[in-house]
């Protein structure tokens, strides 16, 4: 009896040739992506069979060369396998399949030597071997490149004189520290003012070594904002470049810049853009009172006490925002004004103009959906006026009063842009000066209205 798993006893008149049966189990690895997928019933239709020709019956016997044409026939059809496998996954991609960083640019090829800039990781192939891959740090690349094009431009400020002039003076301290960002290289520099609320002296360190003496040309009346300015007397100054700050997104790179503790100057840490609009009460230290910033950019990058007045940097180098605060019980949660919010003031300083905001004079409420539901609303979006626990909703003799805004109005747009959860109507007039005006559309009463209103001068102690 003849075992029809041994080659030898094959009988050439029953068949042509032995196929073994697909294994409905056997797997294959993509070495890109590391996930085992089930083989295909076949990867390509069979050649049609051809006829046998007939064959003079002869008696079996073993033969060593037989043996030794099937191997070789096995070895063929293995080959012919394999480069079929090899055209079908390289016809789809699977061996050169490119990935993206964070940046958004291409970064990732598969290839078997490592280059310059890049880092080999290990990849499992169907064989369970290890094939090294190269990847594109881009990231790492962004963070290093923005560095070298604003750091230059981020300054130490040392001031003395001042009551508490940042988050790391020492208690009983006449001296604290904060950092500072050159915008203008006839000697504008733009910080936070709780680093130089009150200060009798102010000094400017450049990363380089120089220093000069600083003046505070003015503090911001709405945000933790204040404009210093510095004699160059001839000499150049770094200018660090300003971006865009309504155009970020939550989860792209953000990168730090600063003087943390004051003496690990011009430090780097970088980490994502967490949140935007973002609302921290502070203590005003001229006053005591507790004030709110709002609209803040919230990011995990590393933000100390001497990084206040510092650079928050995109991935393009740009600054999007001033370092100002960090939550001193949690890890990881750091807060910047949007530089779009201090750009008019910037203007006001280069203009040679007092530092002033805009204010038209109303109280109001953001609207929302729980808002909406809870009071009636006819629309889920919008400022509503309305009076306050000891403040009027329109104050007598303001901007709105003359204008003609009431009572119980819904303030839905300011030149065309909408008011809404995520761009309250005083982050949008912060992009006006005092004497602008501005149209305003409100719905009163159901029907739509379109008032104008000349804005006024925000006064200093308002909260």
């Amino acid at each position: 009896m003849t075992d029809p798993q041994r080659p030898e006893d094959w009988d050439p008149g029953q068949t042509e040739r032995f196929v073994p049966p697909a294994d409905p189990r056997s797997t294959w690895s993509d070495p890109n992506q590391g996930t085992s997928y089930r083989t295909p019933e076949r990867w390509f239709e069979p050649a049609a069979a051809q006829p046998a020709a007939p064959v003079a019956a002869a008696p079996r016997r073993r033969s060593g060369a037989g043996l030794g044409q099937m191997l070789f026939v096995a070895l063929l059809s293995a080959l012919l396998a394999a480069g079929a496998t090899y055209g079908v996954l390289t016809a789809s991609g699977a061996l050169d399949r490119e990935g993206t960083t964070s940046a958004g640019t291409t970064t990732a090829r598969a290839s078997t030597a490592p280059s310059a800039g890049r880092v080999t990781t290990g990849a499992a192939s169907g064989s369970g071997s290890t094939t090294p891959q190269s990847v594109t740090i881009d990231e790492q690349s962004a963070i290093i490149a923005a560095a070298e094009k604003v750091s230059p431009a981020v300054v130490t400020i040392t001031v003395a004189g001042a009551d508490a002039a940042d988050l790391l003076q020492n208690p009983g301290s006449a001296e604290g520290v904060g950092s500072g960002i050159v915008y203008d290289d006839r000697g504008w520099i733009l910080t936070n003012k709780h680093v130089v609320q009150d200060a009798d002296q102010v000094v400017i360190e450049l990363q380089d070594g120089r220093d000069f003496n600083g003046q505070v040309y003015g503090l911001d009346t709405l945000t933790d904002l204040a404009i210093l300015k510095v004699d160059p007397d001839g000499e150049d100054l770094p200018v660090a470049p300003m971006g865009d700050s309504s155009s970020l997104k939550a989860g792209q790179l953000a990168i730090a810049i600063g003087s943390p503790l004051g003496t690990f100057q011009n430090s780097v840490t970088s980490g994502i853009m967490s949140a935007f609009g973002r609302d921290i009460p502070v203590t005003d230290q001229a006053s005591g009172e507790i004030r709110r910033i709002r609209n803040l950019i919230q990011t995990d990058a590393a933000i100390n006490p001497g990084n206040s007045g510092g650079a928050l940097v995109d991935s393009s180098g740009q600054v999007v925002g001033v370092n100002t605060a960090v939550a001193g019980d949690a890890q990881g949660i750091g807060f910047a004004i949007p530089i779009n919010i201090a750009k008019p003031m910037m203007e006001q300083a280069l203009a040679g103009d007092k530092l002033a905001r805009p204010y038209i004079g109303i109280n109001y409420q953001p609207i929302d959906n729980d808002l909406q539901r809870s009071e009636d609303l006819p629309i889920d979006y919008g400022a509503w006026v309305e009076s306050g626990d000891e403040s009027p909703a329109v104050v007598d003799g303001s901007p709105a009063d003359d204008a003609g805004v009431r009572d119980g109005d819904i303030i839905t747009s300011i030149e065309d842009e909408r008011v809404d959860v995520d761009h309250r109507l005083e982050d949008i007039l912060s992009q006006y000066k005092p004497g602008d005006t501005v149209s305003l559309e409100l719905l009163r009463d159901g029907e739509k209205r379109t008032l104008d209103v000349t804005l006024g001068t925000r006064p200093a102690d308002l909260n």
